[in-house]
């Protein structure tokens, strides 16, 4: 019997109001499901989208990143500034510091919360860059143009340090590892990464931990001082799911929610998606934990399917390839797959230059691309990963020859 033939009046609760979570709630309208949605929201701003922040909004040219989403014609109960704080899995309610909401089925899509950096809480001057809130803090901030030092030379880093630069805020990055991006691609392709903060303006300092933090300024533990009008912390983030403790819920050692590839729990009537859950990819052998707007965008479909059906066989298994983008100190760089397991790496283009790329292949067949200005080589890259076509490496080394075209 499906989970929707069984709904008493307490229908379906997503907690967390986010892209996953939004998502949910209209998947689950868009595939045929009548009963009661409730979304449960912790912040008290109408649902939004993330990416955008460290972009439109924090240099002012939008007010906000709300989702075009017509809650009420589509009946999804909307509660805002409602905080979960447990889950009852025997009773079938979540806990909230409004009181108890009861579920008949219960979707985590809590999302992740960001890393801060140690002895910085409480201090003046000392910022994140997760939410509409933490945007509008910093905007105008970054409108008098004070110097910035951005903790941290990954992703969220390197975006923000290129919007502190077009603000014309002197900008340091100060970066633990000895590269940037150094948990998320090789040494060799980082290096060229690395270059952009100088040709932009912007220093980078690897191999210097933070020491302390005090108003105004940012002690390394090598002796250095560094003046900050405003510092920014962009060290990684953590799943949201602090609150699931005791609840039976099973979670993996980064606390993420071990899906399975369906996005189902280990409770029965509890599903996980977007970047609170760690998922079974069979494409990679391996439990993906993603987290990236795509991700939180194409699973709600899968959750909302397995709530619909009538019975789990009709439904496929949640396998995509990973993917997402960033734009950074004048570049739109793409990446699209997983390439921990992959045997070779090729280049396509000179990594000097303004537009270039990188292929992993295992077993032969393309596993994941990154490209740089090069939106063509993501887009085949993407099709032929999904495919498992197996390519040549002296086709894919070759900057003129289309993706698509170098099949084995």
């Amino acid at each position: 019997m499906s989970e929707q033939t069984e709904q008493t009046q307490s229908g379906v609760v997503i907690v967390g109001a986010g892209m996953a979570g939004v998502q949910t709630a209209v998947a689950l309208r868009e595939q045929g499901y009548t009963g009661p949605v409730t979304l449960l929201g912790a912040e008290p701003h109408q649902p939004y989208d993330r990416p955008p922040l460290s972009k439109a909004v924090l240099l002012g040219k939008a007010e906000d990143s709300a989702f075009d989403v017509d809650f009420e014609a589509l009946g999804i109960g909307l509660r805002l500034g409602v905080e979960v704080t447990g889950l009852r899995a025997d009773v079938r309610e979540v806990d909230t510091e409004a009181g108890p909401l009861p579920y008949d089925v219960l979707v985590l899509a809590t999302g992740a919360r960001p890393l801060t950096l140690p002895g910085s809480d409480g201090v003046p001057g000392v910022h994140l860059l997760r939410t509409l809130d933490d945007a509008a803090r910093l905007r105008p901030v970054l409108a008098e143009a004070p110097p910035v030092v951005v903790v941290g030379a990954g992703w969220i880093g390197a975006e923000f340090a290129t919007a502190a630069r077009e603000a014309g805020c002197a900008v340091t990055v100060v970066e633990a590892a000895e590269r940037v991006l150094a948990g998320a691609v090789p040494a060799e392709v980082a290096e060229p990464m690395g270059n952009w903060y100088a040709e932009a303006g912007a220093e980078l300092l690897t191999g210097a931990r933070v020491a302390s933090v005090e108003e105004g300024r940012v002690h390394l533990a090598d002796g250095r001082t560094l003046e900050a009008g405003a510092v920014v912390v962009g060290i990684g983030a953590r799943p949201a799911t602090d609150w699931l403790a005791g609840s039976g819920v099973e979670l993996g050692p980064d606390g993420s929610v071990t899906a399975d590839a369906r996005l189902r729990t280990s409770v029965p009537g509890v599903y996980a998606v977007g970047d609170c859950a760690s998922f079974p990819s069979a494409r990679y052998g391996e439990r993906l934990l993603v987290h990236h707007w795509d991700n939180a965008l194409h699973g709600p479909r899968v959750v909302a399917a397995n709530i619909v059906a009538q019975d789990a066989a009709e439904t496929g298994p949640y396998d995509p390839v990973p993917y997402f983008w960033s734009e950074q100190f004048g570049r739109f760089v793409q990446y699209a797959g997983h390439h921990g397991g992959a045997e070779q790496m090729v280049w396509r283009g000179d990594p000097a230059g303004a537009s270039w790329s990188v292929c992993w292949l295992q077993g032969g067949a393309l596993v994941a691309v990154l490209a740089v200005g090069r939106p063509r080589d993501l887009a085949q890259g993407r099709r032929l990963i999904e495919a498992g076509t197996a390519l040549s490496p002296a086709a894919v080394s070759d900057p003129e020859i289309p993706l698509k075209s170098a099949s084995a």
